[in-house]
């Protein structure tokens, strides 16, 4: 008896594998003088039968593609019609407005490449890209106006998900919102509080203190009690562009998942819903007002005001569009040399301003979820100020558990508890190898120390009285931050991990006062100092007072 156990051959470029149906084949069925034509007319046999079951398995996947296609099409109709109905006249007029910012920018371009040919160096290589070439994308997303410039913030921020040239490009987004012109603000302000703006304020300044991509901000005071503010006034227009931009994505993102899919598994749908919710919220100045309510009561309910505060919010003249809030003076934490002349420990300070911070995680309904050197203060009065609070997170208990474990273990360099955290906190249906997993993040965050964190150190010299004076300040290179960040997040999607967007809202706001720590108190070891309380005493039960 001879044996045969696997035999391997090629057929058309496809390797293929010959199992018998019995391990032993009797040796009569073998002519001994064409072994190789037997042994491979068995795998053409095989291969056959391989490639109808293959061919039959393909036709079964298509047609039940197909078939979930079309229970699936009346709702996709359904959801796009009620998206153009949600959105109205507004969606026509911003395809209007889109036409009109794509021939301004391509007349732009015509005119930049006939100067170009006539140049003897050609026509460079970026302009052969048309409007897609990072200059002209900018220039069409400014033109476009909130949504994409919000975007064009995104890609800034973003160097491990798009090309360097980009990136830096779009960095210009974060400096370039335009002003808008004081009367519009003016109109605005009467239409919102329903009467003349002098039988409310006693001044309002024309000059912007700043203007972001939504809203401008005006430096005021309140008749009668004489109270220093500050306006913020969403810009004309920003909700119906935000509300047509946002539907029309979401349209796309319906049309891609219903195509193909595939891409249904990366809940490209979902993330489209979070975002459009999360700005839609950030242009309702009701709903800020309420999180800096919530915020002030937390510090009230924990007697942290005298450590901490957020502005007074003026209910009587605010709305929807127009918030009026307590005007506070300071520093940014960054300001070193300030600080020091405010206060007589900077690090003091941090420790309050991450006492409070993380408190809030859990005894506070939201979170203040961007806490960059703009809105976090050293105030004059010695307090810690919190401002703006348009954008927010909520962290639920079984992340925040998670979370804990994961920054217990940052704070002692244990990777593979901090694997085991977030594998916790992501949501994956794949077996996550743990051990390969932390040995990623062990190299991830080895890199933090190589940060570039650059303090800046000038000296001047006063006139009168010769004395010299000394000041610092922090210079943060924010793509750094979140390259580092969005490699966290890169190799724990390798693994199949999803995270909460809590996550990385938390992420953020810790490598931002890992940067203040920096500065402010180098020597402190910001997770394992016995003085920062990270909220592992806090109780979800203190969430029901606000």
């Amino acid at each position: 008896m001879a044996s045969v156990s696997v035999f391997r051959g090629f057929v058309h470029g496809h390797r293929f594998p010959l199992f018998p149906h019995q391990s032993q084949l009797p040796v009569t069925s073998i002519l001994i003088g064409s072994k190789k034509l037997e042994y491979r007319s068995n795998g053409l046999r095989l291969y056959a039968r391989y490639s109808e079951s293959q061919s039959a398995r393909t036709q079964d996947l298509f047609t039940s593609r197909l078939q979930d296609s079309m229970e699936n099409l009346p709702k996709l109709v359904e959801d796009i019609v009620q998206t153009s109905i949600n959105t109205g006249p507004r969606g026509a007029l911003r395809l209007a407005q889109g036409i009109q910012a794509v021939i301004g920018v391509s007349s732009e371009w015509l005119t930049d490449l006939s100067q170009s040919r006539n140049s003897p160096s050609g026509i460079p290589s970026q302009m052969q890209l048309g409007l897609l070439s990072p200059l002209y994308l900018r220039k069409l997303f400014e033109r476009l106006g909130a949504t994409y410039i919000k975007l064009g913030q995104f890609i800034a921020s973003a160097p491990t998900l798009f090309p360097a040239e980009y990136v830096q490009e779009f960095q210009y987004c974060f400096d370039r919102a335009p002003v808008v012109p004081f009367d519009e603000i003016k109109s605005i302000l009467r239409e919102e509080l329903s009467g003349p703006i002098d039988s409310i304020y006693e001044y309002v300044d024309p000059t912007p203190i700043a203007s972001a991509s939504i809203a401008q901000v005006h430096a005021a005071r309140l008749k009668g009690s004489q109270a220093d503010v500050v306006i913020k006034v969403l810009k004309p227009g920003i909700e119906d562009v935000l509300v047509a931009d946002l539907n029309f994505i979401y349209v796309v993102a319906r049309i891609v998942e219903f195509l193909n899919p595939e891409v249904s598994r990366a809940s490209l749908v979902a993330i489209v819903n979070d975002i459009r919710a999360s700005m839609l919220e950030e242009v309702d100045f009701k709903k800020e007002a309420a999180n800096i309510e919530s915020f002030r009561r937390y510090l009230e309910s924990m007697g942290l005001t005298r450590q901490a505060t957020a502005p007074k919010v003026y209910p009587e003249c605010s709305t929807k569009r127009v918030l009026t809030m307590e005007r506070l003076y300071g520093v940014p934490l960054t300001d070193l040399d300030s600080i020091s002349s405010l206060v007589s420990s900077p690090e003091t300070s941090l420790i309050t301003a991450l006492n409070v911070w993380f408190g809030s995680l859990m005894a506070c309904e939201t979170f203040h979820a961007d806490v960059h050197a703009g809105n976090l203060w050293q105030l004059r009065d010695g307090r810690i100020g919190f401002l703006d609070f348009g954008i927010v997170g909520r962290i639920s208990p079984k992340t925040w558990g998670a979370m804990e474990m994961f920054l217990g273990s940052i704070a002692t360099e244990e990777y593979e508890s901090m694997a085991s955290a977030l594998i916790d906190m992501g949501a994956t249906n794949m077996d996550v190898d743990s051990r390969a997993f932390a040995r990623d993040l062990e190299n991830i965050f080895s890199s933090i120390q190589d940060l570039d964190s650059e303090i800046v150190v000038s000296a001047a010299t006063r006139t009168d009285t010769k004395a010299t004076t000394v000041s610092a300040n922090l210079v943060v290179d924010e793509r750094q931050m979140n390259a580092l960040f969005l490699d966290v997040v890169r190799v724990s999607e390798s693994y199949g991990l999803r995270f909460p967007r809590e996550f990385a809202l938390l992420m953020k706001q810790l490598l931002y006062f890992d940067r203040y720590t920096r500065l402010l108190a180098p020597n402190m070891n910001m997770l394992q100092d016995q003085r920062v309380t990270i909220a592992s005493n806090r109780r979800t039960s203190n969430r029901n007072i606000y």
